[in-house]
Order: structure tokens, then C-alpha cells, then sequence
């Protein structure tokens, strides 16, 4: 044996055929593009066309961040990832006394549709596909995305996105929840009822692990978790009255890609099996859209290292090359001094141009699943089904996803991960280049980009303005509807729409739904 896997298993150092004794091709992968999707959701895969090409950004005000799509679109880029600041992400303005000093930090602050219109100015919503890294909020900013298009005279019907939305893996390992998990499950089936109606092109949730996986997560325990919560999402929907066939199409996810790069490709080809089976086998879904799992990835912020950050752009290089293998649709390369700041300009642009030289420059996209048959990635990709199959049936047994989640299941897995990876790099048994092996004394002259401070008292500004110059009895009204919808089981995104259109902010939409359901507090807190 030759070591373990992330995930545990024996490395072994030869492979052959008797790693697959009990193997039957016929069942195991099917073509691509079919029934259980090992091989990818479709047929020609990158011969086609490459994957999305997307860069996460979003800092201080949306001026600034326009800029920076602008910026990226004219690189290259072939789709748009918003991030936004915390307070945004948690449902407060940027005046609340809890946003103080986090205004336009880790994203960019959007406090109300005047933010949301200058951070798509100048960008046709009906020419690019965007994607929003928002949960709790996810409802407000999608209806003010939608506002902004009609202001455009975009149809809704023309848009094409996906907003995350996946609030328990917050409860699980990130932390941006508001609401107890009940209520937001109700808002996510209202999302998804919304935009089956208004919005049918938008991908309504993308069900993440890459956080889980940042936190700690093994790559079996970030595709259990992961589907664990598909599962719970489906049976909300399903309980709700909804048909499986009618959302699970529009269903998305997330995934990180590491470093272990054939453990990688192997993760992503059995959660495609795992989840096809699961959509058709536990849900009795028809449409074969609605069993595939189909992905969006993001490379591995937690492995990146400020010590000599230079090398972060061959571990992007090849974890990109991983995820691509690993057949994703979309792909988000990090930048390499993501681990000091915010990216800067230069740097956003390397990690395109990474994308870029995978698609153009390598032979990758001649052909469909490359490692298909591989006696390694087969056995692997069998290893990791069995144990996270194993792993999510452990989790029904306990009642499902939020039941696991409220006895602190999922979180303790993970940090007894993480904790046994720390200690594995503190004792130098695991290798990080720059870190504790290959070091150097050479000092860093790198100028990392800092937001200025001075945003924060803008952004307080401008609200002061917005709420001087509407109609505050309308917009008063207008979130006293909210909470009615709240208390009912209206869909809450109508009158969400016309509360913001009436300008009125994240918060304040968001405080109408605390005011109903209160706020959530894990068990662990007290």
C-alpha cells in the first residue's frame, strides 16, 4: 500500500484488474450523456463547447465591482459570480450597527435595487449567465435581479443564472443563516415555485459542498453531506405539493476541487451516479433531467498558502484540471493571492487565462470522459459511492438532513476532519509546499488590493437618501404584506417584488421575516 486517499482509502501502488473484480462496465457507466451519468450529463460533453467559465467577484460598492465584471467580460469570461459582503449575506443594511466594519469586505454591499442597478450597469442580463453566492437573502436579491432586467426591458423569462440558496449547509459549516431551518426550507420551495412561474430558465438553488469541504470535509463526507441535503430539499419541495419533475431539472450544485487530483475525478463522477439514482430510484422521477447532477466548481481557496503565493498558480492549474476531468459545467479558478486579499486586477485575469489554457491550449475537450475505464479512477469512483451512500443512509436513519444538523452531526464529521489535517501538516506527515517543506526566507513585495474604508460611510449615505426620497408609507405596507405572507403560506417572493420595487432595502425585507420567524441559534451556541 502506497498511503490513503483524503477520504481514507488504501493507495494502492499498482492497479489492475482484480481492483475491479466484481465490475460490470454496462451498469457502472453507460455512455455519456445517459442513465446513471458516470461518464457526465452529455453526450459530446466539452467537444461540444468548453465548460462556463466564471470568476467569483464582488468588493465595496457595486461602481466598484461593475468595473470588475466589466473587466472580466472583456478577458474572456463567459459568466459572472457575484459575491457579496456579509451584511448583505446575513440580512442587514449597511447602517445596522452589526455591519459595521464588514461594509464591502468579502463581497460587495447591496443594500436596496439602486445598489443592484449600478452592479449590472452597462451589462445585458439577457447576454450573460450570472451566478450569485447568496442563501438566506437569496430570494431578495434574486427579485432584485429580476427588477433590474425588467428595468433593462429584459424579460424574466430570458434570464439565465443560478443563485445558491443552499441554507443548510450553513447551519452545517459557514455560518449565514437567519432563520430556523423549517422556515427556510418554506422559502426555498417558494423560490422554487416562483421560478418554475416567472423565472424558468434559473437554476433555483445550488446545493453546495464546497464549503463543507473548506471547513474540513473529506471528499466522501463532502458529496454525503451534500446529497444528504439534495434529499431533504427534494422531500420539502415533493411535501409541499410540488411535482419532482417540475424543479428537480433546475437543481444545481457546488463542489470544491482539491489537490488530490485523481481522488477528484472520482468524487465527481460517483456523485453523478449516486444522485441519478437517488432522483429516480427514492423519488420516482421521469424526466431524465431530473436526474442529473449537474455541478459547478470551485478550486480549493483553503489550500492556497501566503507563503511563496506565486505557487497558487500551479495548485489552481491543477485543480482546475481535476475539476475538468471531473466533467463540471461551470468552472471558478481562485486567484493566487486570495490567501493575503481580495484579488487583485493581474490576478483574476491569471486565473482565467488558467481556464483558458485548459480549454484552448490542451487536448482535454477531444473527448468525453478520459479517464473512463481507468483502473484507479474506477475503483475510486466505486469506493466513494459505497462509503457515501453508507454515510447519507446513516443520516435518514436519523431523521434526514435537518434532524442530523440540529443534533450537530454533520459539523462534528467535519471538524474531526479538519482537526486530523491540521495535525497531519503540523507534523510535517502531509506536505505543504512553502509551508513546512521548501520554505524560504525571501520576503513578499506583494501589494495586496485593500477596499477603502471610506465605502462604508457612503453606503450609509446613500441609504439616508433612499429612505428621504421614497414613499416610506408605501414601502411600510408593502413589508407589512410580507409578514402576512409570512404568517400564511402565500408565496412569499410576490410581495418581496413589490416591496423592493418600492425601494425598500435587504434589511428591512429581511427584519419583516425575523419579525415572523424569528432568528435562528444552534444548539452548540449556548
Amino acid at each position: 500500500m502506497a498511503g490513503e486517499t483524503e477520504s481514507g482509502f488504501p493507495f494502492e501502488t499498482v492497479y489492475g484488474p482484480e481492483a475491479l473484480a466484481d465490475w460490470d462496465p454496462t451498469v457502472a457507466l453507460g455512455q455519456p450523456g445517459e442513465f446513471p451519468y458516470t461518464r457526465g450529463v452529455y453526450s459530446t460533453m466539452y467537444t461540444g463547447r468548453p465548460w462556463t467559465m466564471r470568476q467569483y467577484a464582488g468588493f465595496g460598492t457595486a461602481a466598484e465591482s461593475n468595473e470588475r465584471y466589466r473587466q472580466l467580460l472583456t478577458a474572456g469570461t463567459t459568466g459572472l459570480s457575484v459575491a457579496f459582503d456579509l451584511p448583505t449575506q446575513m440580512g442587514y443594511d449597511s447602517d445596522h450597527p452589526l455591519a459595521h466594519g464588514e461594509v464591502g469586505k468579502v463581497g460587495v454591499a447591496i443594500d436596496s435595487i439602486e445598489d443592484m442597478r449600478v452592479l449590472f450597469e452597462q451589462i445585458s442580463l439577457d447576454e450573460v449567465s450570472t451566478s450569485m453566492t447568496i442563501n438566506s437573502t437569496a430570494a431578495i436579491l434574486l427579485v432584485l435581479y429580476q427588477l433590474v432586467a425588467e428595468e433593462q426591458g429584459i424579460p424574466a423569462t430570458a434570464l439565465n443564472g443560478t443563485i445558491q440558496n443552499d441554507v443548510l449547509k450553513e447551519y452545517i459549516a459557514r455560518g449565514t443563516y437567519i432563520y430556523p431551518p423549517a422556515q427556510s426550507l418554506r422559502l426555498i420551495t417558494d423560490i422554487f415555485t416562483y421560478c418554475r412561474n416567472e423565472i424558468p430558465k434559473w437554476n433555483t438553488i445550488s446545493i453546495s459542498g464546497y464549503h463543507m469541504a473548506e471547513a474540513g470535509a473529506t471528499p466522501v463526507q463532502e458529496i454525503a453531506f451534500t446529497l444528504s441535503d439534495g434529499i431533504e430539499y427534494v422531500r420539502a419541495a415533493v411535501e409541499s405539493g410540488q411535482d419532482v419533475d417540475e424543479f428537480a431539472p433546475r437543481l444545481a450544485f457546488f463542489f470544491v476541487s482539491r489537490t488530490s487530483f485523481l481522488e477528484e475525478v472520482a468524487k465527481f463522477r460517483a456523485a453523478r451516479r449516486m444522485w441519478a439514482k437517488i432522483m429516480r430510484d427514492r423519488f420516482g422521477a421521469k424526466d431524465p433531467k431530473s436526474w442529473m447532477l449537474r455541478f459547478h466548481t470551485q478550486t480549493a481557496g483553503v489550500q492556497l498558502t501566503a507563503q511563496q503565493p506565486e505557487v497558487n498558480l500551479v495548485r489552481v492549474a491543477v485543480q482546475g484540471l481535476a475539476a475538468v476531468l471531473g466533467g463540471t459545467q461551470s468552472l471558478h479558478t481562485n486567484s493566487f493571492d486570495e490567501a493575503l486579499a481580495l484579488p487583485s486586477e493581474k490576478a483574476a485575469r491569471l486565473a482565467l487565462r488558467t481556464q483558458q489554457v485548459l480549454a484552448y491550449e490542451t487536448d482535454v475537450t477531444q473527448t468525453v470522459d478520459p479517464f473512463a475505464g481507468s483502473y484507479v479512477i474506477e475503483s475510486m469512483t466505486d469506493e466513494i459511492e459505497q462509503a457515501a451512500t453508507a454515510l447519507i443512509e446513516r443520516i435518514e436513519e436519523m431523521g434526514g438532513a435537518v434532524a442530523a444538523i440540529e443534533e450537530g452531526f454533520q459539523k462534528g464529521e467535519i471538524e474531526r476532519s479538519a482537526y486530523q489535517v491540521t495535525q497531519e501538516i503540523d507534523a510535517g506527515e502531509r506536505v505543504v509546499v512553502g509551508v513546512n517543506r521548501f520554505t524560504t526566507e525571501e520576503v513578499s513585495t506583494y501589494e495586496p488590493l485593500k477596499v477603502n474604508p471610506a465605502i462604508e460611510s457612503e453606503q450609509i449615505a446613500r441609504l439616508a437618501a433612499l429612505k428621504s426620497s421614497r414613499d416610506n408609507e408605501v414601502v411600510a405596507q408593502a413589508l407589512e404584506e410580507i409578514r402576512t405572507a409570512a404568517r400564511g403560506d402565500a408565496n412569499l417572493l410576490y410581495p418581496m417584488k413589490k416591496a423592493l420595487q418600492a425601494r425598500a432595502t435587504v434589511g428591512e425585507v429581511s427584519d419583516a421575516l425575523r419579525d415572523v420567524w424569528g432568528q435562528y441559534t444552534p444548539r452548540d451556541a449556548f
